[in-house]
C-alpha cells in the first residue's frame, strides 16, 4: 500500500467490509430496475413483452450462476462482471486478456454510471409532483437533437440526489450497505406486495390479459421490432448481476459469491417476470394503451386504484416505492460502477489515478469520476437517449462476460475454486455471449427507433465512440508506465496461479 499527500492511497484490494447479504441488497438496485421498463415495454409490445422478460431474464439468471464460480474462483478481485474477464481471457495470452478484460471494464463503467443520473432525473420527476416543489423555469434542450427541455426544480432536484448518494459510497463499503439495506427494504418490499395484492382482491385479476405472443393493436411485428427492443430490455433484465461488483468487498468470498448471485438470479427472476404479468392481467393490453404513457408512476398507480379505488394513501404508497427505489439505484450505480475502474486501474491497464482509495477503502478517484459524469450528463435530461448509448457499453461487458466464463471452463478447468457449475455451461455460456454481441450490433442500430424515435440512429455511433475512449487511457497508462519505469501489476504472478 503506498500513501499520497492528499490522505488517499493506493492498494490492491479494498475494504473487506460486508457479506453476501451486502453485495444481495445493493445488487437489488439492478433488479429495482425494473420499475422504469415494465410500463413501456407493455405499452409498446403487449403481450410479447412478458415472452422477452421470460426468456431473457432465464439468460440473466443463468448468468448470475456463472458469476457465482467466478467470484469463488477470484475472491480478490473488485468491479464483478467486467474485472472477471482480465483473468478469463488468459488462455488467449495476456496481451488479449488485458485488452478484453480493459475494454470491458470501461464499458461496463459506461453502462452502469448511466443509471445514476437517469434514475436521479425519475426521483427527482416524482419528488417534486408529490411533494409539491417548485419547478421553476425551464432548461434545455442542448439542441434540436439532442437532449430535452425539462425544469430546473426537477434538473436541482436530481442534483441533489446523485450529491446525497455519493455520501455513503464514499464512506465506506460497509455504510454503503447498511444504507442498501434500509432503501432495499423500504422498496422491494412494497414491490413484493404490488405483485401479490391483487390476490386479495381475484375479481380483478384477468388472466385472459396475458397473450404472451400478441402485440398490441396497430402494432406491425418485425424482427427489427423484436431485436429493438430486446436490446432495451436488457440493460434491465440482465442487471441483478450488479450483486458481483460487491463480491470482493465480502468478508468470505470464496462462500458469499455463491450465496449472493444465486438469491439475485432467483430473486430477480421472480420480479421481472411476476411485475409486468400481473400489470397486464389487472391492466390489460386495452388499459395500458389507454393511459397513454409507460411511465412507472402512472402505470403503478393505474394498478393499484384498479385493485383498490382511487385513495391519497395509494399515491403515497406507490410514490414513496418508487423513489425509494430509484435512490438504491442510484447509490449502486454510483459505487458499483467506480469498483471496476479501480480494479483496471490496479491491473496496470488504465491510468494509476484511478487506483486511489481513501481513508475508508472506497475507490476514490472512480466515485469522483463517477458522479461527475452523472452531473453533466444529467444535463442532457432526455433518460432514453442516454439509454441507448450507455446500454451499447453495458451489453458489450455482458456479452464479453459470457464468452469469458466459457473460455475459462475450457481452457482453466483445474484451477482451483471452492465450487464448479455443471460443465455444460461453459459452451452455453459462449453461444449466449456471441448471441449478446449480435443483438449488440444490429438491436443497439435499430433500438433508438422504438426508445427514443425516427432520427436518433445517431446514438449507437455515440456509445461506440465513448467505448473507443478506452485507447487513450490506456495509452495514457502506458506512458505513465515508461515514465516511472515501474512494472505493471499484470505481469506479476497472481496469488491464486
Amino acid at each position: 500500500m503506498a500513501s499520497h499527500p492528499s490522505g488517499e492511497r493506493f492498494t490492491v484490494e479494498l475494504e473487506k467490509g460486508t457479506n453476501w447479504w451486502g453485495a444481495f441488497v445493493i445488487g437489488l438496485a439492478g433488479t429495482i430496475l425494473v420499475i422504469g421498463l415494465a410500463g413501456y415495454a407493455l405499452l409498446a409490445l403487449g403481450g410479447v413483452a412478458i415472452t422477452l422478460f421470460v426468456v431473457l431474464t432465464l439468460v440473466g439468471v443463468f448468468l448470475c450462476f456463472c458469476l457465482a464460480e467466478l467470484g469463488a474462483a477470484f475472491p480478490d478481485r473488485a468491479g464483478g462482471l467486467p474485472s472477471y474477464a482480465f483473468e478469463t481471457f488468459k488462455p488467449w495470452g495476456d496481451t488479449a486478456s488485458e485488452h478484453i478484460g480493459g475494454l470491458s471494464s470501461w464499458a461496463y463503467w459506461l453502462g452502469w454510471f448511466t443509471v445514476a443520473p437517469i434514475n436521479a432525473y425519475l426521483a427527482a420527476l416524482y419528488i417534486t409532483d408529490l411533494f409539491g416543489i417548485p419547478l421553476g423555469g425551464t432548461y434545455g434542450p442542448i439542441s434540436d437533437k439532442f437532449g430535452s427541455a425539462w425544469s430546473v426544480g426537477v434538473l436541482v432536484t436530481a442534483a441533489v440526489i446523485l450529491v446525497a448518494m455519493f455520501i455513503p459510497g464514499w464512506l465506506g463499503i460497509r455504510l454503503g450497505a447498511t444504507f442498501a439495506t434500509i432503501l432495499g427494504i423500504g422498496s422491494i418490499i412494497p414491490l413484493v406486495l404490488i405483485v401479490v395484492m391483487p390476490f386479495l382482491q381475484p375479481s380483478t385479476i384477468d388472466f385472459g390479459n396475458v397473450t404472451p405472443f400478441t402485440l398490441p393493436e396497430g402494432v406491425t411485428g418485425s424482427w427489427q421490432l423484436i431485436l429493438g427492443w430486446a436490446f432495451i430490455f436488457v440493460w434491465t433484465v440482465w442487471a441483478m448481476e450488479a450483486a458481483a461488483c460487491y463480491v470482493g468487498e465480502c468478508r468470505n468470498p470464496e462462500r458469499d459469491a455463491k450465496i449472493a448471485m444465486t438469491a439475485e438470479g432467483l430473486f430477480g427472476l421472480f420480479i421481472y417476470v411476476t411485475l409486468p404479468l400481473m400489470l397486464l392481467a389487472v391492466l390489460g393490453s386495452v388499459g395500458i394503451q389507454e393511459l397513454g404513457s409507460g411511465d412507472a408512476n402512472v402505470i403503478f398507480l393505474a394498478y393499484v386504484d384498479k385493485i383498490w379505488g382511487a385513495s391519497e394513501f395509494w399515491k403515497w404508497f406507490v410514490g414513496l416505492a418508487l423513489i425509494l427505489a430509484l435512490l438504491l439505484s442510484v447509490l449502486n450505480a454510483l459505487i458499483g460502477a467506480s469498483r471496476g475502474l479501480w480494479q483496471n486501474s490496479v491491473d496496470g491497464v488504465i491510468p494509476r489515478v484511478f487506483g486511489r482509495t481513501n481513508s475508508h477503502g472506497s475507490p476514490s478517484t472512480a466515485i469522483i469520476l463517477s458522479l461527475v459524469a452523472s452531473l453533466l450528463v444529467l444535463l442532457v435530461g432526455s433518460p432514453l437517449q442516454i439509454y441507448i448509448f450507455s446500454n451499447m457499453g453495458y451489453l458489450f461487458a455482458l456479452a464479453v462476460a459470457m464468452i469469458g466464463f466459457g473460455v475459462f471452463r475450457m481452457k482453466r478447468d483445474d484451477f482451483p475454486r471452492p465450487f464448479k457449475m455443471p460443465a455444460w455451461m461453459g459452451p452455453v455460456a459462449i453461444v449466449f455471449g456471441v448471441l449478446g454481441l449480435v443483438l449488440w450490433l444490429v438491436g443497439g442500430y435499430f433500438a433508438a427507433d422504438y426508445a427514443v424515435g425516427a432520427g436518433y440512429r445517431w446514438l449507437f455511433w455515440v456509445g461506440l465512440i465513448l467505448l473507443a475512449l478506452y485507447v487513450p487511457l490506456h495509452l495514457w497508462r502506458r506512458a505513465e508506465d515508461k515514465r516511472t519505469g515501474a512494472p505493471t501489476p499484470h505481469h506479476t504472478d497472481h496469488p491464486h496461479g
